[in-house]
């Protein structure tokens, strides 16, 4: 299943203004400068209860000598191989640019859906104008106003048809229902490494240089009497014009695979700590409600005290706040050191994942805490929380009835969280708690 969207087009069109809107996040940087996103941006998004992966790609400069647009256009081509859907945002107010015309020669040939979007629709005088981009081939466009999120709807509506699964082969069909753990991370980190030592067999290939695996490898793996799906995400093709993307190619794959996966393994460098890009896969892990497991390899590497790990383990937290109740283990995947309890641990969080806990019971539980200590009262108001059901959904999710929802301080839905966690085996598992009207 392939759930990427990936927003592409020259610099100064409002890519980075629609990636906002659609995830609803301020993470990309919004400027009048052309050429401002330079990094991939990547985040979450849903409509009508199809989730999906949005991929903020740089501006595209066909036949730069410009360093950074040059770099930039080999990310968008590897976007434009990754992902299922193509958003190609152009500007309205510039008619169309000569730059606009190559890149719609290029999305044609990837064969891949393409939609073209005319952004900065802001008015019926400029939506007079968006008929021209006509000229650039599709049989339709999409007028929108990313800042201000009109068109929007009929964009998504169109959209999240094209990212339905494709009927599954029938290895797909017999894996359906076994747990799948993706192993991502950084290149290099080791992945390959600890799936071979896991299983005994030399199935992924493993050298010093970063970016050998060439594709998303499943392996079938029997642990503690449960067979679970290994998914080795490195995913990094070896082609000469994407050396100085190697970083980009493993987040793509790593994201394909996180879609789809039900714990989530995020391999560290013992030797380099915890970077960006590993707190990225984190949250995006956590915000799709997959369960998480931290392994630091290489650890044999480091220079050790006793007091070592715990400094090492204290810096993860610092990083991953407030979401701490996650396994940290420190293994050694060439060694084998505590590889076996890395797996053991895996397991745990798959089975914390997959935890029903009866009605009868989370109220038996939570009801007398509640009236022990209630919500704070705002502005006056005084919640009465009076029922509690775990929600029938894949991820941990409850629901809590109360008189005035509005009102629950996040403290509080803390500190709830937090006391499930005391009761229950939800270590590496995100929990989400609504509350809801009764």
């Amino acid at each position: 299943m392939n759930r990427i969207v990936a927003i592409v087009g020259r610099p100064n069109v409002g890519k980075s203004t629609l990636f906002n809107r659609l995830t609803g996040e301020r993470k990309a940087i919004v400027d009048d400068v052309s050429g401002v996103t330079r990094d991939r941006h990547y985040g979450t998004s849903d409509w009508n209860g199809i989730n999906f992966t949005v991929i903020d790609t740089g501006g595209f400069v066909p036949d730069s000598s410009d360093v950074f647009e040059a770099a930039i256009r080999e990310q968008v081509h590897i976007a434009i191989e990754e992902a299922a859907v193509l958003l190609f945002v152009v500007d309205v107010t510039t008619d169309v640019n000569p730059l606009d015309e190559e890149f719609a020669s290029v999305l044609r040939k990837s064969k891949k859906p393409v939609l073209l979007v005319v952004n900065k629709v802001d008015n019926d005088r400029l939506s007079q104008d968006s008929p021209v981009f006509y000229s650039l081939g599709f049989p339709e466009y999409f007028e929108i106003s990313a800042i201000t999120g009109s068109g929007t709807g009929e964009l998504l509506d169109k959209l999240v048809p094209l990212l339905e699964p494709a009927k599954p082969d029938l290895q797909k069909e017999e894996e359906k229902d076994l747990p799948r753990i993706a192993i991502v991370g950084r290149p290099n980190v080791g992945k390959s490494s600890l799936i071979n030592a896991l299983t005994g067999a030399d199935r992924n290939i493993v050298t010093p240089v970063a970016g050998t695996t060439r594709d998303s490898i499943d392996t079938r793996y029997t642990a503690f009497g449960r067979d679970l799906v290994l998914v080795d995400t490195a995913g990094i093709r070896r082609k000469s014009k994407v050396s100085e993307n190697i970083e980009f190619y493993s987040v793509m794959r790593s994201l394909r695979a996180l879609e789809d996966s039900d714990v989530v393994v995020l391999v560290l460098d013992a030797t380099l700590g915890m970077e960006a890009q590993d707190l990225n896969l984190f949250w995006m892990a956590h915000r799709q409600g997959k369960g998480v497991v931290i392994l630091v390899n290489k650890w044999d590497l480091v220079t050790k005290d006793s007091n070592t790990h715990l400094e090492y383990t204290r810096m993860i937290h610092e990083r991953i706040s407030p979401f701490t109740d996650v396994p940290i283990l420190y293994i050694s995947a060439t060694e084998k050191q505590r590889i076996y309890q890395a797996t053991e641990t895996i397991v745990k969080v798959y089975e914390g994942l997959t935890l029903r806990i009866p009605t009868h019971e989370l109220n038996e539980y939570l009801l007398p805490l509640i009236e022990a200590f209630p919500p704070p009262s705002r502005k006056g108001k005084f919640v009465k929380i009076k029922y509690v059901t775990q929600l029938p959904s894949r991820r941990v999710a409850f629901a809590l009835f109360c008189n005035l929802p509005q009102y629950v301080a996040e403290s509080y839905t803390r500190f709830l969280e937090n006391k499930l966690r005391d009761r229950y085996p939800l270590t590496g598992v995100p929990v989400t708690l609504f509350f809801r009207k009764k």
